[in-house]
Formats: C-alpha cells, sequence, structure tokens
C-alpha cells in the first residue's frame, strides 16, 4: 500500500505543479499552447516510438492483451451509445454525451507510463507502451466518430480518416512497431536523440495534465460530470480486469492492464472537444474530479487486482 502511494505521489505532485504554474504570474500564459503542442506533436510521440521500437514484448501475452483490452473499449463504448437515449431523455445535450463520451474511455498516458515506470520498471514501460498501441487507434477511432456523428461540424469518412492518419500518437506507435516488428536498428545517435526527447516528455506532460485542469469548474459538479467519472474510475478497471483474468492474463502484466484502465482521462480530449464542437467545459471538469478521486481510486483498484493476479 505504502509502496504503490509513495509511487503514484511523484505524479500527483507534478500535476500540482502544473495547477499552480498555470495560475502564477511567473510564467506567460501564452506558453502553455506551445508546450501543449510540443508535447503532442514531438514530445509523447518521441516517448511512444523510442519505447516500442527498443521493447522486447517476449513472453508477453499479446494476443490475449489486444483482445482484452480492445474488447474492454467497446464494450463500454457500446454501453454508452446504449446509455445516450436515457441521457437524452433526460435533457443531456449531444455535445455534453460526447465529453461524456471521451471521459470514459480515454485514458491518459502520461501518468499511466510514469506510475508504470516507477512501480514495475522496464517491464511495465513497455507493456503500458504496447497497451497504448493498441488502444491508440480504437479509441480515436470510436472518439473522433462520436464527434463527428453527434455534432454539426463537418461529416464524412474523408474527414475521418484525416483526423486518424494525421494522429501523431498513431503515427509514432506504428512506426515503432514496424520498426521493432522488422528488425529495423535506428542508428544510435538519432535514437539518442529521440529518446533524450522522450525523457522530458513524462514530467512536461504531468505538468501539462496539471495546466489543463479548470478547478473552479469541478467544484459544483453535475450528476452527468459525476457519471462520467464513475464510469471511468470504476467501470472500466472491471471491464479491462475482469477480460484480462477471463483470457489468462496473471501477474504484473494484469497489474499494468488495471493501472491503465484505472487512470483518469486524457487531456488531448479536451482539444478535440474544441475544435469538433464537444462540452469542453464538461471535459475540463470530469478530467479535474478524475485527476483529484484517482490518487486513491488507483491504489484501490491495483490492491484489489493484486489480490486476483495473485490467485
Amino acid at each position: 500500500m505504502t509502496v504503490i502511494f509513495e509511487s503514484i505521489l511523484p505524479v500527483f505532485l507534478l500535476v500540482s505543479l502544473g495547477v499552480w504554474l498555470k495560475r502564477s504570474p511567473l510564467i506567460n500564459i501564452t506558453l502553455w499552447d506551445g508546450l501543449e503542442q510540443l508535447g503532442y506533436y514531438v514530445l509523447f510521440p518521441a516517448l511512444l516510438f523510442s519505447t516500442l521500437a527498443t521493447a522486447d514484448f517476449a513472453g508477453m501475452k499479446t494476443d490475449a492483451t489486444a483482445i482484452a483490452t480492445i474488447g474492454s473499449i467497446s464494450m463500454m463504448s457500446a454501453a454508452l451509445l446504449l446509455l445516450w437515449p436515457f441521457l437524452r431523455a433526460r435533457h443531456i445535450s449531444s455535445s455534453a454525451f460526447t465529453s461524456v463520451f471521451q471521459t470514459s474511455t480515454r485514458w491518459n498516458g502520461f501518468m499511466a507510463l510514469a506510475i508504470a515506470q516507477k512501480l514495475y520498471g522496464p517491464l511495465g514501460l513497455s507493456l503500458t507502451a504496447l497497451v497504448m498501441t493498441l488502444l491508440i487507434i480504437p479509441i480515436n477511432l470510436y472518439n473522433i466518430g462520436v464527434l463527428i456523428g453527434f455534432n454539426g461540424g463537418p461529416k464524412g469518412m474523408r474527414v475521418f480518416v484525416f483526423k486518424i492518419a494525421t494522429n501523431p500518437l498513431i503515427v509514432a506507435s506504428v512506426l515503432g512497431i514496424l520498426f521493432n516488428y522488422f528488425g529495423v536498428a535506428v542508428y544510435g545517435p538519432v535514437l539518442n536523440a529521440v529518446e533524450m526527447l522522450a525523457s522530458a516528455s513524462l514530467s512536461l506532460g504531468l505538468v501539462m495534465v496539471g495546466a489543463g485542469l479548470k478547478v473552479s469548474d469541478a467544484l459544483k459538479p453535475s450528476l452527468v460530470a459525476l457519471l462520467a467519472v464513475f464510469l471511468k474510475l470504476i467501470i472500466m478497471p472491471v471491464f479491462m480486469v475482469g477480460a484480462s483474468y477471463l483470457l489468462g492474463i496473471r501477474g504484473d502484466a494484469l497489474l499494468v492492464i488495471a493501472l491503465g484502465a484505472s487512470v483518469p482521462t486524457a487531456m488531448n480530449g479536451y482539444i478535440l472537444a474544441k475544435q469538433m464542437g464537444g462540452d469542453a467545459p464538461l471535459y475540463a471538469a470530469v478530467a479535474t474530479i478524475q485527476t483529484a478521486l484517482s490518487f486513491f481510486t488507483i491504489p484501490l483498484v491495483l490492491i484489489v487486482t493484486g489480490y486476483i493476479a495473485a490467485g
């Protein structure tokens, strides 16, 4: 228990630092948009590529992991779509629904990677990167599809394919897997440069998570915001851990999957909400509440999963 809290605490300290810095006069407010773009287009893709291109996946149950993680995201997405008529009958707008959908299915890779590295070392980092690679494409397919379908912006297959094909996280992940699979060796100095970028991504990413949170929006949360918090922090881990266990995944692998399922939503969904007509203030409020509560729910999920994994 103490080890889990001590491993998670540095992550939340960096997130808290981001909350404070965003509101501090020490840093020009115009800096944050540039840092957000740097992280999304350069630093985080560098981390995904370098991790996946050099990871040793031998011994990992990649087939079972793929079925469990993609299956869980698909089941959650289907359940949310089935929930839409119920929410619409209670006067929840379509834009609000897209933010509920996004915050219930997206997960914060920055936090998952940082905690996995601290708790489980290189194996945790590699497995988390693998899970991210497996989920990045279906998560973005489902979320972009919902945003296109439920909002009044541009629609059509061309818009959908363009959004997917130009996602830097997807591109970096696919390249990393291809390099790994075909045994393509990256020139040493080039790989070192990419890894130097990657090393900056986790700490800066966590600060950016904090900077993107909207504390004031979360002080009086709506029922729909609390629903999204419950779905992401409780139901998603139940889906993913249950599916993984049934497929024979045990030990640290199951714990890393549980960690990925239990972290709060990712802030890149907030950017999509702003760009594609979603309810961005609701997204920010949900992300803030999830991040605060996950300090308590992540250890709980990992402790319960630890008992299951041991069995």
